[in-house]
């Protein structure tokens, strides 16, 4: 199969690409540098010259890649959808997966909510035979904005602070199983149509994802329960002082609600078979520091 990949230099594309050209398609995949197209030449695609800021330049990209399938990894949260799908469409592309995230439908909301929730609808109103992926925190390798911090943090401290003790649900997607339902979305007669969580195999409680963050590191950690309304506080201080806040109040008024989600429709449609997250981090620990 012929596929277009976009945001295919990215930490989620990357494996991507690589998962669809190890299956044997014909991998191509949008291009706005250099470096990004060198990048992935070394993962066996075709870079494509192409800006999603630039709606000619992705319509003469779509059209020179000559895909049967779209795999759009790229973000959804800067308002691209619709010239994507216009330029799919134009390109005669059928099948079409687009990666949104769990965060539309959560209760504390998103800066980029109602982007992607708009871009999410010029999906559903297309022409294309769609599939919306909806992956919950991603982590799993260096480079990913959450897990790879989180065990920086505790690798060097034994006492943790944890804002409202931790109680909360959480259920991140290791970032290789997540490529492959992306993949498979694309893949499967049967995901036509469908919009899918991604996520961990179980939800478990914030507490027990940071010991099994400490486990992987190999270090015993004392959880120390905040009031969250302090930390709140705290942080929005923090936010107004420094240049390039590390932590921001809204990451801490996400651990107040439970992210647990259902993935038996993407086990029976994608095949999808997330390894749990005890597994997932030390793999990742692995990776860090080998």
């Amino acid at each position: 199969m012929r596929v277009l990949v976009t945001g295919g230099s990215g930490f989620t594309g990357r494996r991507v690409v690589r998962h669809a050209v190890q299956a044997g398609h014909e991998v191509a995949a949008l291009a706005r540098s250099t470096i990004a197209a060198d990048a992935l030449k070394r993962l066996g695609a075709k870079p494509v010259a192409g800006d999603l800021d630039d709606p000619a330049s992705l319509r003469a990209a779509f059209s020179t890649a000559q895909a049967e399938c779209l795999l759009n990894v790229a973000s959804m949260g800067f308002g691209h959808a619709p010239a994507v799908v216009a330029a799919a469409e134009r390109a005669g592309i059928g099948r079409a997966t687009f990666v949104s995230t769990t965060a539309v439908v959560t209760r504390v909301p998103a800066a980029s909510r109602q982007t992607r929730l708009a871009g999410e609808d010029a999906v559903k109103r297309s022409s294309l035979r769609w599939t919306i992926i909806r992956p919950t925190m991603i982590y799993g390798a260096p480079g990913d904005r959450n897990i790879s911090r989180l065990l920086a943090v505790v690798r060097r401290t034994p006492v943790l602070p944890v804002p409202g003790g931790g109680r909360r649900l959480q259920q991140p997607v290791h970032v290789e199983d997540l490529a492959r339902a992306i993949l498979a979305a694309g893949e499967r007669p049967a995901a036509s149509g469908g919009t899918y969580d991604v996520a961990g195999p179980e939800p478990l409680a914030f507490r027990q994802l940071l010991v099994h963050s400490a486990d992987a590191v190999g270090r015993r950690l004392r959880l120390v329960p905040l009031p969250l309304a302090a930390c709140v506080v705290g942080l929005r201080v923090y936010e107004t002082v420094a240049r390039n806040p590390r932590l921001r109040a809204e990451q801490v008024l996400r651990l107040t609600e439970d992210k647990a989600f259902d993935v038996t429709a993407a086990r029976t449609d994608l095949g999808f078979d997330p390894r749990p997250f005890a597994v997932g981090v030390c793999e990742e620990a692995r990776l860090l520091w080998p």
